[in-house]
């Protein structure tokens, strides 16, 4: 499960061959005893928690980085190496 992504105290991740639970392109995102599954396509939060401030923080940086992230998730469904991409400043 690498990560691709760090801000504000929120670690990005992406999971390997990761389609067969949630069926669509996600990251989930960590802050400290906290987690999310968040759908990329749509900025829904699918499964678990994460505070609201903290959340929009992810939704902006999913946004911004909306191509990028599309591309690292069709490598990491594919098993191959996903790229950093930077955190929000």
């Amino acid at each position: 499960m690498p990560t691709i992504s760090m801000f504000y105290g929120i670690i990005i991740r992406l999971f390997y061959f990761d389609s067969k639970k949630h069926h669509e392109p996600h990251i989930h995102a960590e802050y400290q005893d906290q987690s999310a599954i968040i759908s990329i396509t749509s900025g829904q939060v699918i499964d678990g928690s994460i505070h609201q401030n903290k959340l929009r923080l992810v939704l902006a940086w999913i946004e911004i980085h909306k191509e990028e992230l599309t591309a690292n998730w069709k490598l990491a469904l594919e098993g191959q190496p996903v790229f950093k991409i930077e955190g929000l400043k």
